[in-house]
């Protein structure tokens, strides 16, 4: 009972610091510890905040890896709101895809703009899902997949070579390892034990890029989130119990090694979204979730022309109320997902007194 109320007593917390972005709260609760000049986020879908929103993304209703509305925030965007930032926006957008469906886009880079993320990119790998590369309905779609590595050398090559230390940086990475891993395992192209390794492997080199590439050079706030838990997704769920315990295994050793390798580094805080949402599909109703099982939206090609959130709005969802799911489609978390990740990250700031 006492850790449920403790629990509790933290989101509430967390919940209090993103009204109080959204205009509600005291006065008081719109202060900050710190004040921050900018948000910089790397990372990949969970993070972008419109890349792709181009072409025919925007005709299908479309643009981030959620329900999509006028409303729909990503947590970065929550973030920025709580920190008194103006909205992010895609440091970069276009598609590589299939101009007859309107994906083929020329690329456009925003000087203003921040937010790197990308849905597809990997750590280091420049070919992620989506990626035109792999071919089929990858190559219709033509995701950027530009790696966290590129994304992070890109900002320093817009701002002279060197973060200003005034900036809160945000780094939330690795899932598209892992499902480019698994998919290896399923051709038989890797073990795996390999695919294991492999994680561990792209865990440990983000330590590395988070460490020689952002606070060496020159960034004191770098919040780190790891992967969430594949597994109790909708995806994993839908797989066999040998698959599932892959998943899980490579999911946690990417995790281990990226906090290994940045243990003890000052400036960096390890958000564990991991455990969190593991907490979340074992106790929805905890968390205010009506759904933890079933996608938000429809699948079906004839409602959903290329079968993600991407392309997801009100009017390619399930009958029903699903304003508390907690997945849009198989990974990817609706509206309110995205406020839970944005109020556990508030917690934990408040926590380091980040805030």
């Amino acid at each position: 009972m006492k850790t449920i109320k403790w629990k509790l007593a933290l989101l509430s917390t967390a919940t209090a610091a993103i009204l109080a972005a959204c205009g509600g709260g005291s006065p008081g609760d719109q202060k900050l510890r710190i004040e921050y000049s900018s948000l910089v986020s790397f990372g990949d879908s969970l993070s972008d905040v419109g890349t792709h929103q181009v072409g025919g993304i925007i005709a299908m209703g479309g643009g981030q890896y959620t329900v999509n509305s006028p409303t729909a925030k990503n947590w970065t965007a929550l973030l920025s709101a709580q920190m008194g930032l103006a909205a992010p926006c895609p440091a970069q957008k276009g598609l590589d895809g299939n101009a007859s469906y309107g994906l083929s886009v020329p690329v456009v880079h925003t000087a203003a703009c921040l937010n790197y993320a990308q849905g597809g990119s990997r750590v280091t790998n420049p070919v992620g899902p989506g990626n035109k590369l792999l071919g089929g309905s990858n190559a219709i779609l033509g995701q950027l997949t530009v790696p966290i590595s590129t994304q992070i050398n890109t900002h320093l090559t817009k701002v002279g070579g060197r973060f200003s230390g005034t900036e809160m940086v945000t780094v939330m990475a690795g899932a598209n390892d892992v499902f480019m891993n698994l998919t290896l395992v399923g051709l038989g192209a890797m073990s795996a034990p390999s695919a294991v390794t492999s994680m561990g492997t792209a865990g440990a080199e983000l330590a590395v890029y988070i460490k020689t590439l952002i606070v060496e050079k020159g960034a004191t706030k770098v919040l780190v989130l790891n992967i969430p838990d594949v597994k109790g997704a909708p995806f994993g769920m839908a797989q066999s119990a040998d698959t599932q315990g892959l998943i899980d295994l490579m999911v946690t050793t990417f995790n281990t090694q990226l906090k290994t390798g940045l243990q003890n580094t000052a400036g960096v805080l390890i958000v564990d979204a991991y455990t969190s949402s593991k907490d979340e599909t074992a106790n929805p109703a905890q968390y205010g979730i009506s759904n933890a099982t079933t996608p938000a939206c429809l699948m079906d090609p004839s409602k959903n022309a290329l079968g993600t959130s991407l392309v997801c709005n009100s009017s390619n969802v399930v009958a029903g109320d699903v304003s508390k799911y907690l997945f849009a489609d198989s990974v990817h978390p609706t509206p309110y997902g995205q406020q839970l990740i944005a109020q556990l990250v508030a917690k934990e700031l408040v926590l380091a007194k980040w805030f």
